[in-house]
């Protein structure tokens, strides 16, 4: 018997339950929120700082 392959959205679906993303709406509409009201060239606080230098490159 040959396994289907899955689809991009079940991969996806999969690695975030591996990463233990956060399903939480309220978090999200907050961070959301922080990163909507941020002026430019301010430096993130908190947990948002972390993902400061993080580029679509991976660079």
């Amino acid at each position: 018997m040959t396994d289907k392959p899955k689809s991009q959205s079940d991969k996806f679906k999969e690695l975030a339950r591996e990463l233990e993303v956060d399903e939480d709406e309220a978090r999200w509409d907050e961070r959301l929120e922080r990163v909507a009201r941020a002026k430019p060239g301010k430096k993130p606080e908190g947990d948002l700082a972390d993902y400061q230098s993080v580029t679509r490159d991976g660079g």
